[in-house]
């Protein structure tokens, strides 16, 4: 049976009568630690003293939503935290109604434990909110450093915070601030770009949009998570999950400057990576995790597991979790429930026994536990974690559609435009836009879009063919083709081509060349004679070949969102394209071999025409 199908309207009526006991309970003989009025090291210290070792091995652990199919063990173990992965998602239709349900059901069952301690919730909400059906769904990171404006990117994050925070969460897995080298790797699109200081600016500027400008208990305010630390961008050949091959000083001039930026900016978690560093798993790097971002960068805030990720370290869980708390991860990512392997029950069954066997310190203990505290007082969850009506209403809204157009507008890098053949009149006679992408907002939106890896119509918006129809005269035709057979007598062509959505590991590819189809498509609408715009979806730069030869004009639109007036906005003139690359963009694929040099990138880190 699924979490929520377990609840009655009834029982969920009950979120309100534990407002109301939350509100009896601070008015007498209130604890130190439930007294806002008191500093947050002295809540966090009162509570601590409070609570059994099973209690404070409860917060350490956050479970997925699928792997909880009893409820009452969120208030039996007393889950520091719960996630929705990338499929992971409340029983019944996905929309805002189960969503809030759930949420609230959750809260109610973390409420219910003696010390009534809230529950966070954590989602990865990476280009917007990007789970929920009917959400505003922002370019990718690699658009977004296209943009290079980290204004823009604080007020779509800012958006993004509201309508997590909407659906009754308040932890974002967000921003990735990897600085990818490779396109190999099947998450660039993750990356803001190669350079650290771009990396770094946008990071900054993700973590004010996502906390504001500090962490506090506003109802808008939702936990950033920087991640994944560190060096995940660097690996061999762009391996997901791989390892980064590197000396100290590279590590710390290459991937260490966006946390330092996001420490310095108040980021309140840090999300480890799978990948290695020169063959150490980074969840047992005790060095860089506790020596260096604890100690040397000061970092107050917590660390948390990848997915299922400590379970990489050996064959043995209980020495795995023996490993990774030592190293200095707080909470641990748990997407296994009980009648499973590796799971919550046996993950603090084993830290429990680690304790008493004097492997891990009760000092570490508290210490992880002190920290998750300090963030849930800091925010103001043991006040309100209830979510704010006002902020439900905004979801999706046009106001927040139209920042995300902008966004769309200033991530569109122009590639080529000979003899400036864009902007295209909106009164063509006849317009054929050809290329099954072109009305596919899947493909348009890329992973992490409703489920893990990104597929069909999956959400409200507008495809590239919806806006272009919607931007041109009325007296235009716009014929569709797929598959770009027939054309005939057209005064213009736009060939929308790119790559199938992926995520992770999946995305991974040795060879980045435009597919033999997406070429043949673009070479048949050069065969019609008219002039060719081509505009093309991927998560990075892909090998061109004869495609830029053949396109008079050429878009690299990265992977836009829901919002497809935003290129129609460019295609016509009504705005300027201003896009510049974050990244240099190869020649071949020879040269996508990190630090080589052979050749020349066949357009440069910053590249963009503005006409």
């Amino acid at each position: 049976m699924t979490f929520t199908s377990k609840f009655s309207a009834a029982f969920l009526l009950g979120c309100f009568s534990l407002i109301i006991a939350a509100n009896s309970l601070c008015a007498a003989d209130t604890p130190l630690y439930l007294d806002p009025a008191q500093p947050v090291e002295v809540r966090v210290a009162d509570l601590l003293q409070q609570m059994t070792l099973d209690e404070k091995i409860g917060q350490m652990v956050q479970a997925d939503l699928d792997c909880v199919t009893n409820p009452a063990d969120i208030e039996t173990y007393g889950f520091g935290s719960m996630l929705s992965g990338g499929n992971s998602k409340p029983a019944g239709e996905n929309n805002l109604g189960n969503w809030l349900k759930t949420m609230c059901t959750i809260q109610s069952w973390a409420l219910k434990t003696r010390l009534k301690i809230p529950l966070i919730y954590g989602i990865d909400a990476v280009h917007g909110h990007n789970d929920v059906i009917g959400t505003t769904i922002f370019p990718h990171h690699i658009g977004m450093g296209a943009t290079h404006n980290p204004k823009l990117v604080q007020e779509a994050d800012h958006i993004t915070a509201l309508e997590v925070a909407g659906t009754g969460i308040r932890w974002a897995f967000a921003p990735c601030v990897a600085v990818a080298q490779n396109e190999r790797w099947g998450r660039t699109y993750e990356s803001y770009g190669q350079d650290p200081k771009l990396v770094s600016e946008m990071a900054v500027a993700s973590i004010k949009g996502f906390q504001g400008n500090s962490l506090s208990a506003q109802p808008d305010s939702v936990l950033a998570c920087a991640k994944h630390f560190i060096g995940d961008g660097g690996t061999q050949n762009g391996k997901d999950q791989g390892n980064t091959v590197c000396d100290e000083a590279t590590l710390r001039k290459l991937f260490l400057p966006p946390y330092k930026a996001a420490i310095k900016a108040g980021v309140g978690s840090i999300m480890i990576s799978y990948s290695s560093w020169n063959g150490q798993k980074m969840h047992g790097n005790q060095y860089l995790l506790t020596d260096v971002l604890k100690g040397e960068l000061g970092f107050k805030g917590f660390l948390v597991s990848d997915w299922a990720a400590i379970d990489q370290l050996s064959p043995d869980y209980k020495a795995d979790v023996e490993t990774s708390i030592n190293a200095g991860l707080d909470m641990i990512m748990i997407p296994n429930g009980p009648g499973t392997t590796n799971n919550y029950v046996e993950f603090i069954s084993d830290l429990k026994s680690l304790v008493a066997e004097g492997k891990v310190s009760p000092d570490r203990i508290d210490d992880a536990v002190s920290r998750i505290l300090r963030i849930k007082f800091q925010m103001g969850l043991f006040e309100n974690p209830w979510t704010d009506p006002s902020l439900t209403a905004q979801i999706g809204s046009p106001e927040h559609r139209q920042v995300a157009r902008e966004c769309v507008q200033q991530s569109l890098v122009l590639l080529k435009n000979r003899r400036h053949t864009l902007p295209f009149s909106k009164n063509l006679k006849h317009l054929v836009v050809v290329g099954e992408a072109a009305d596919d907002l899947g493909k348009q939106c890329g992973g992490w879009t409703i489920n893990w890896q990104g597929e069909g119509q999956l959400t409200r918006g507008a495809t590239i063919l919806q806006a272009i129809r919607n931007a041109v005269s009325v007296g235009t035709d716009v014929t569709f083709s797929p598959d770009g057979d027939n054309i005939t007598n057209a005064d213009a062509v736009i060939a929308v081509v790119g790559e199938p959505p992926y995520a992770e590991f999946k995305g991974d590819r040795t060879n980045l060349d435009l597919s033999a189809d997406g070429v043949a498509l673009i070479a048949k609408a050069k065969a019609s004679g008219a002039r060719v715009a081509t505009i093309l979806l991927s998560g990075r730069p892909l090998i061109l070949g004869p495609a830029l030869d053949s396109s008079d004009a050429f878009i690299a639109a990265w992977l836009p969102g829901t919002e497809g007036e935003g290129i129609a906005d460019i295609l016509f003139g009504d705005v300027k394209p201003t896009g510049k690359l974050p990244r240099e963009w190869p020649r071949s694929n020879e040269h996508l071999s990190v630090g080589d040099k052979s050749e020349k990138p066949l357009f440069p880190f910053g590249f963009g025409l503005t006409d």
